[in-house]
């Protein structure tokens, strides 16, 4: 028989543990359990269980560090985390709410109870396993429109490392962080309208060509429309072409009205681009990137501010790099 999911049971006391595996396996979950929050850790970042039932009191890791652990943690945190707590402990429930838990359940653990909460916890994991492949699926698209210009390898990593060290140094909270990290991949996913005649040309784009390009970023938002999780990457991915002066495109945008992060996205784009090698031309040297875009930022392309913290993160990081080597 299929299992109905993978749960992982965390309790130093065996009775409990034995107890709440029985009730589970008898409902076809596949079980799994630790009798310490350290084992709990290692368990779930190799199993990547469905759901996750923790005691809040136990010996060294306390339930609420694992809790707070797993909730910090990219590969787990979307993973619900159910506290068992005394009915009466109402500072322990505010703490875990302040972890990250997602449920409770108290002591002694009716087993109705459980196996509602668990079904319902269960339905939402699947909801999230959904939305988790689809944002896959994209940035896996994104990469295969790179791949099809060899020139481009690599560039969207490249992006996502210069994106989100400027976000950070920006002080960006975390959402905006990953959709920074997010936008890298799916900038150009729009690309994928474009007909390799125009995409691959090596000579200079003609007037239609160059109006048909221009239409990637409205195309790409369409795309990523269809994902709701991507609600914060649409911006980035509309608007990275846009100019400080309303020259750009796809809507005339300028000054502030650019978002922030579809401003730091087409910093670090036009950077590799400038750095990287081009059928028209070989890669520039990063002084030469910097002078470039240092007086296209002056001719209105973007905040001059901007620009130049990432060139400071950009030399500082050579640096770190060239101490390494050496």
């Amino acid at each position: 028989m299929r299992k109905a999911g993978k749960i992982l049971i965390v309790d130093d006391y065996e009775p409990n543990l034995r107890g709440l595996g029985q009730l589970l396996e008898l409902a076809h979950y596949m079980v799994l359990t630790a009798t310490n929050g350290s084992d709990a850790l290692d368990i779930a970042k190799r199993e990547r269980p469905d759901i996750v039932l923790l005691d809040v009191v136990m010996p060294g890791i306390s339930g609420l560090d694992v809790c707070a652990e797993l909730k910090g943690n990219a590969d787990t945190r979307l993973t619900p985390v159910v506290l068992i707590s005394g009915e009466q402990e109402r500072q322990t429930r505010l703490a875990g709410l302040d972890a990250g838990a997602d449920d409770f359940l108290n002591k002694p653990v009716d087993p109705e109870e459980l196996h509602t909460r668990v079904r319902s916890l269960m339905r939402l994991k699947r909801l999230t396993d959904d939305l988790e492949s689809a944002e896959s699926l994209f940035l896996t698209l994104g990469r295969i429109i790179e791949a099809r210009d060899p020139c481009t390898e690599g560039h969207c990593e490249r992006l996502a490392e210069y994106a989100t060290a400027l976000g950070r140094h920006l002080n960006l909270d975390q959402p905006q962080l990953d959709a920074l990290y997010r936008g890298a991949f799916l900038h150009d996913v729009g690309k994928i309208a474009i007909p390799d005649r125009v995409l691959l040309k090596k000579g200079r784009l003609t007037r239609k060509e160059y109006e048909l390009m221009k239409r990637h970023p409205a195309i790409g938002d369409e795309l990523c429309a269809t994902v709701r999780s991507f609600d914060a990457v649409r911006p980035i991915v509309r608007h990275h072409h846009e100019r400080k002066d309303g020259r750009g495109y796809p809507d005339g945008l300028a000054g502030d009205r650019i978002p922030l992060l579809a401003q730091i996205v087409s910093i670090v784009d036009v950077f590799d681009a400038l750095t990287t090698a081009r059928p028209y031309r070989k890669a520039l040297a990063t002084t030469t990137a910097y002078r470039m875009m240092r007086d296209d930022a002056r001719s209105g392309w973007c905040v001059e501010a901007l620009v130049e913290v990432f060139i400071e993160l950009h030399q500082a990081a050579e640096i770190e790099r060239a101490g390494i080597a050496v």
